[in-house]
């Protein structure tokens, strides 16, 4: 079964103008749990002065329980990032570099040789907590062009990652079409359990996620009202919309009720931070389509 992982606290928030202070976070976290979001990405250990909203990473951590850590994840980059995220308590690390030499440059500061060469130095410092492999620009660079699908199966095979449960394939840029999501998909998954995550620049947000899935992804990702983008990669808006990929999976447990909590939960998020809303689906739900019990009422 397909299950989703919500991004907004880490992706979603790292072109935001304005900062969440870490109270407000866990709120956020606590409630796309209860809610049932399966998992959720609470940050990244980027530093403050590159990426400011992601300054309280380490403060989320420390207020968020042992059972809620379980189910969530923070981005990095360097071992040092896992030893100081590990220290306040994440069991959950996404090990992130690019497919692409320039990307990996502008976005983590060294060439994704050095990147390779740390991983496993990375996967000590996790102190048996679970790993994954995330792979940016695994289609295209803004900086280099078009990715060979060869590029990203020899970071994939490379030993280096052995220590990586899962492969997180990324489309940084939303400039991938479904047959490219296919093919690459269908090829690293018989590596390792895939992850997916996509951005809808071009529009293909969800179809690429569901094209991901039909070529074996076992888990794709989200941001409430398709919020984000990658502050090193010109050219990179928003991600695929959790409620739209939720509308369109329909989980066992998402019912009309729980999405309008959750389409209530965005309109606030999105109007504190003073961003627009780009989910299809929560457009819909704002819709006069009241016969529809997707809809909202009133």
């Amino acid at each position: 079964m397909t299950t989703l992982r919500d991004v907004t606290l880490r992706d979603g928030l790292q072109l935001t103008g304005k900062q969440l202070p870490a109270g407000r976070k866990v709120g956020i976290v606590r409630e796309l749990l209860r809610l049932g979001v399966p998992s959720i990405e609470i940050g990244s250990m980027a530093r403050p002065g590159l990426v400011p909203s992601m300054a309280n990473t380490l403060e989320v951590i420390e207020r968020l329980t042992p059972d809620e850590l379980a189910r969530c994840w923070v981005w990095v980059a360097t071992p040092r990032h896992i030893e100081k995220a590990a220290a306040a308590g994440a069991v959950n690390f996404q090990y992130c570099l690019s497919a692409s030499d320039k990307h990996n440059q502008a976005n983590i500061g060294r060439s994704t040789e050095a990147s390779l060469e740390a991983m496993p130095a990375a996967v000590e410092h996790a102190r048996g907590g679970r790993v994954q492999l995330c792979i940016a620009t695994s289609f295209t660079c803004p900086f280099e062009g078009p990715v060979p699908e060869e590029r990203v199966l020899a970071i994939a095979d490379d030993p280096r990652t052995d220590g990586a449960e899962d492969i997180v394939i990324c489309d940084t840029l939303g400039q991938a079409v479904p047959a490219q999501v296919t093919s690459l998909i269908s090829k690293v998954g018989t590596r390792r359990r895939i992850v997916y995550h996509g951005h809808d620049t071009w529009g293909l947000g969800v179809a690429n996620s569901l094209a991901a899935i039909a070529a074996g992804a076992a888990e794709v990702d989200g941001a409430l009202g398709g919020l984000g983008g990658c502050p090193f990669a010109p050219g990179a808006s928003g991600n695929a919309s959790t409620e739209d990929l939720l509308f369109a999976l329909r989980p066992d447990w998402l019912t009309p009720a729980i999405f309008a909590e959750l389409v209530g939960l965005t309109d606030g998020l999105l109007a504190e931070l003073g961003e627009p809303n780009r989910s299809r689906a929560v457009q819909g739900a704002h819709s006069s389509a009241t016969a529809f019990p997707w809809a909202l009422v009133g």
